[in-house]
């Protein structure tokens, strides 16, 4: 199950969104520049490895002056796939949430989001000393919120049959609570793997998404600073809210939020 398109509105252009996505990609690409070995030392100062904070002993002082990781590592990737499907959900997704916060408390939102999903992280792993790294769990962050603000909006999704896609539209209760139901269930399963190996941070997802739905909506501009959307606002078929519309509105004075 693969989304494709989001079908709540917005109004303004997502800059803070573009600019995420451009400021990720270009530090991918001097990532590609580097040698293995300035890979390596450029891995282990910018991404997060939860053991230098935890182990053997909790150090305040180290965790205060080395902070920095808690926020680079959110701007790393480990391949273009990564990169790729990272990116596709920032941009699926982001643009709306930046469009009811506006730019600044989006941009806070989502550094805060990739914060608290490092903390889970290393929380829950703090023995690992393999570098964590990606923007996932500032994007779980931004899917936390929008489920919680269009949790009827419809999501285009494709679902893959042999060779054949077959689209659907879903809502993104579905799409993004099915995506957040995988993360529970195979952190829970890492919790009782002894191996302190690399994969993939369940945990930081689930920090990040937990993050951005509690709150996200708390960060939502108000009526007096941004307007509800008029009935006509919403993508063609599509109400404001992301719902197939139901019929035709009466009067253009109609809001739905």
């Amino acid at each position: 199950m693969f989304p494709v398109l989001n079908t709540a509105p917005s109004r303004s252009p997502p800059l803070i969104t573009w600019a995420l996505i451009a400021a990720n990609s270009l530090v991918f690409l001097y990532e590609r520049s580097l040698s293995p070995d300035e890979l390596e030392v450029f891995l282990r100062r910018f991404a997060l490895i939860p053991a230098l904070y935890f182990t053997p002993n909790f150090d305040l002082g180290y965790a205060l002056s080395n902070w920095e990781p808690f926020f680079t590592n959110m701007f790393l990737h480990g391949g273009w796939l990564h990169l790729i499907f990272n990116m596709w959900a920032l941009w699926l997704f982001g643009g709306t949430v930046e469009d009811r916060m506006g730019p600044a408390r989006y941009l806070v939102f989502y550094l805060a989001c990739g914060f608290l999903a490092s903390v889970t992280h290393a929380v829950v792993n703090p023995e690992s000393t393999e570098p964590a790294l990606g923007a996932s769990g500032a994007i779980a962050g931004v899917m936390g919120c929008y489920m919680r603000l269009f949790p009827w909006a419809r999501i285009v999704t494709v679902i893959p049959v042999l060779f054949f896609p077959f689209f659907f539209e879903l809502p993104a209760l579905v799409v993004i609570g099915f995506w957040f139901a995988v993360q529970v269930l195979n952190g829970a399963g890492a919790l009782f793997m002894t191996s302190a190996g690399g994969g993939i941070a369940y945990w930081a997802h689930i920090g990040g998404f937990l993050a951005g739905l509690l709150v996200g909506p708390l960060l939502v501009r108000s009526e007096q600073r941004y307007r509800p959307y008029y009935a006509d606002e919403g993508i063609y078929g599509f109400n404001p809210m992301g719902r197939r519309q139901s019929g035709r509105a009466i009067g253009g004075d109609h809001a739905y939020l």
